[in-house]
């Protein structure tokens, strides 16, 4: 099976930090999730606001599944919850061992359809609300990480 026909594992959760985390924490987080996810084939990205983390996970599903217990472990989260666990046509993040966006609070009015929180991944019940809420996060990604180019 060549690299383009290879299944893509996805899997998206949500978290609690148990503790506040500054930017020297996030700093070093990625610089070991980006190592280890180049070693495994693993991408994604990682966003953390207001003490809750929502990260994007993708590769083999081996894999994946391994880096998702041991975050699960990691006693920097508590009350993981998976939003979305399986099968995907392609990596939505190929470019990034690890992409992040610092989400600071707005200083002025919040535009219509702003994101201060997750709370509709959180609260979502249904897998199709989960995928929607899901994809518009990671448009809400893209969309900032191009236009800082």
């Amino acid at each position: 099976m060549s690299a383009e026909a290879t299944p893509v594992y996805a899997v998206v959760y949500s978290s609690t930090a148990t503790r506040q985390m500054d930017d020297d924490d996030l700093a070093d987080i990625l610089a070991t999730a980006r190592a280890f996810n180049e070693s495994q084939g693993i991408t994604g990205m990682l966003l953390y606001r207001a003490g809750r983390f929502v990260q994007f996970l993708e590769g083999d599903k081996q894999r994946v599944r391994a880096l998702l217990a041991r975050i699960d472990r990691d006693p920097r989260h508590a009350d993981l919850r998976v939003l979305i666990d399986g099968a995907s046509t392609s990596r939505q993040f190929a470019e990034w061992t690890m992409g992040f966006e610092p989400m600071r609070d707005p200083s002025g009015p919040l535009p219509e359809g702003f994101r201060d929180t997750f709370d509709d991944l959180d609260n979502a019940t249904e897998p199709h609300e989960v995928m929607h809420a899901a994809q518009a996060l990671s448009m809400w990604f893209r969309v900032r990480s191009h236009a800082r180019v």
